[in-house]
């Protein structure tokens, strides 16, 4: 594996990660960006180690996910009873480029945090010992002293389960319905608002079918209140999955179904910048606030095709990548 750029921030000239990314990520210590494993389903001894990793591991989700820890200069899987400070995700099994998954992950997460300022978890990509990427996450949910901090999805604020919706529980929802559930819990809620709604158009913007109830959360603060989570599982899952709709949530935008003149004239019925207005307005953020934050996604931002050429997708992959960001631009400005 030939490393140009920084795995972390991809700062370009670097053959490791670069010293403000161990800052950020491993409070400066020296690590190295190559994991003492091979990747889960190369070497039998370590596909053991991951499995009884993945047994205490309590983060939900389909893909599998394995609790990390720094030992030292090190990261290591956890033991028993030991409480993890990271996560690993390798590639994922089932979708289409499984090998590009990580890096997808990554460099979304990277545009979000560096080109349109939207608070993110700390992230960046690891190599198993066959030279396989995986992306790693620092847990925004435990606090400096260790402790874990409360935390709660929309899935569970929602009252949705399994048992109670079907398979299809994070799904079926709208993002309207989000909006309402932040006023009702978050005492700073206009605040907190703009972050979610800065994050709903990102994840339009960036082709994220994935963006359903159990990927936004509340997290308690050093003063016991809540707030929205940084953000988190972000990618463009277009890359991975046949998708035919706009947004992961069955719902869309709005509780009623509502539909912009823009949006019911076009052949393709997409959605276009006046349905993100009025769902600014529903909210409860005002015109002005909603032109100021709408600004920046409507503008080509270089800074997201220099990250994308920075990034360890493969060729093919980065022109998708792309492609799929300038559709979506162009949608949004119609």
């Amino acid at each position: 594996m030939e490393i140009k750029n920084c795995p972390g921030l991809l700062t370009e000239g670097f053959s490791e990660y670069s010293p403000l990314f161990l800052r950020r990520m491993f409070s400066g210590r020296k690590v190295s960006t190559f994991l003492p494993y091979n990747a889960p389903d190369v070497d039998e001894e370590d596909q053991k180690r991951f499995m009884l990793n993945r047994k205490r591991i309590s983060i939900s989700g389909v893909q599998e996910k394995y609790s990390v820890l720094l030992d030292k200069n090190n990261l290591r899987l956890t033991v028993d009873k030991e409480q993890g400070t990271y996560i690993l995700k390798p590639k994922p099994h089932g979708l289409k480029k499984v090998l590009m998954a990580p890096a997808n992950e990554h460099v979304t997460m990277q545009i979000a945090s560096q080109v349109y300022k939207i608070p993110t978890a700390t992230n960046g990509l690891v190599f198993f010992g066959n030279n396989e990427p995986a992306y790693l996450t620092k847990r925004f949910d435990i606090g400096a002293n260790g402790i874990r901090l409360g935390k709660e999805d929309f899935a569970s604020l929602a009252g949705k389960t399994e048992e109670n919706a079907g398979n299809n529980f994070k799904y079926e929802y709208s993002y309207e319905g989000i909006a309402e559930i932040i006023r009702k819990y978050v005492g700073a809620w206009k605040v907190e608002m703009e972050k979610f709604y800065r994050l709903v158009v990102f994840n339009f913007l960036f082709s994220n079918g994935d963006a359903h109830l159990k990927n936004f959360s509340l997290v308690e603060t050093a003063n016991g209140d809540y707030v929205l989570s940084p953000a988190y599982d972000l990618m463009d899952t277009r890359i991975h999955v046949d998708e035919d709709g706009y947004f992961a949530l069955t719902d869309e935008l709005f509780k009623d179904g509502y539909w912009s003149d823009c949006r019911i004239q076009n052949p393709q019925h997409y959605p276009c910048k006046e349905d993100f207005i009025e769902f600014g307005m529903k909210t409860g953020i005002s015109p002005k606030r909603i032109e100021k934050l709408l600004a920046p996604f409507l503008e080509r931002q270089a800074g997201v095709e220099t990250l994308v050429n920075r990034s360890y997708l493969d060729e093919e992959t980065k022109v998708q990548f792309m492609n799929h960001y300038l559709e979506r631009l162009k949608m949004l400005n119609t």
